[in-house]
């Protein structure tokens, strides 16, 4: 029974994380390890029990979806679902050592570009005399390699995208929140269903459907509570939960 409580609090906190800022997936994968779960298992069952978490609070935010700048929201999710898959099939096939090795440097990256992203992409307008902006093309190009790590690893590839859009676009993380989690289900969807067919998530059905409930419940909650907080509290939520998860994995080494 404790271990079924730890598998359920860490699906809410995972789902709510997710819904508000990001950074499920370093509460969920842990959690799964601690009961028993090898992390190659617990990487597949994480992201097919975030999936539908990530569903519901894209469906709380979807009268607050809005473009990515030119970019249609059918061209951005349809290059989720395809590099979800593909990242998923590359779990399948690869050893997850370099992508491990490399999470750390990608949170530091991604908080550093959410701290100063807005400010850099203003001083560069300000100096070359217009303003800075990805076009279509570009935007569609970086969301590839960011799907198909999503459907590999998944850790902090909300936060990365919303990076991505700050520095590129310019674009608010608070207006930005309700695409990254459209595309996160995207991702995760497209990569849960390699998942359920090819890989054993589903030899413990009662860690992953604890998971599962917990994220729903999780996102539900967390994005009706995204929804009514101010933009500045959120982007310090979205800021707190980078800084926390790199710190975390730098410690842990």
């Amino acid at each position: 029974m404790s271990e079924i409580l730890l598998v359920l609090l860490a699906g809410v906190a995972a789902g709510a994380l997710n819904a508000v800022g990001g950074g499920g997936t370093f509460v969920a994968l842990p959690a799964l390890v601690a009961v028993g779960l090898s992390p190659v298992t617990a990487n597949a069952s994480s992201t097919v029990a975030l999936a539908p978490g990530a569903l519901a609070g894209a469906w709380v935010y979807r009268r607050q979806l809005a473009p990515v700048g030119t970019t249609s929201t059918g061209s951005l999710t349809a290059i989720s679902v395809v590099g979800g898959g593909l990242g998923a099939g590359l779990v399948l096939l690869l050893p997850a050592v370099s992508f491990a090795a490399a999470v750390p440097w990608l949170l530091a990256f991604a908080t550093l570009i959410l701290a100063f992203g807005r400010r850099v992409s203003r001083a560069v307008g300000e100096a070359t005399g217009r303003s800075v902006g990805m076009s279509s093309r570009a935007v569609l190009i970086a969301q590839f390699p960011l799907a198909v790590y999503g459907g590999y690893f998944g850790g902090a590839v909300g936060i990365i995208m919303l990076a991505l859009w700050s520095i590129g676009l310019g674009l608010d993380t608070a207006a930005s929140n309700p695409m990254r989690i459209a595309q996160l289900a995207a991702i995760c969807l497209s990569a849960s269903v390699l998942f359920l067919v090819a890989s054993d998530a589903l030899d413990s059905p009662l860690f992953l459907t604890t998971l599962l409930a917990g994220a729903v419940t999780g996102g539900f909650a967390g994005a009706h509570v995204a929804l009514r907080l101010p933009a500045r509290l959120l982007r310090g939520v979205v800021l707190t939960t980078a800084v926390t998860m790199t710190v975390l994995y730098f410690l842990r080494g």
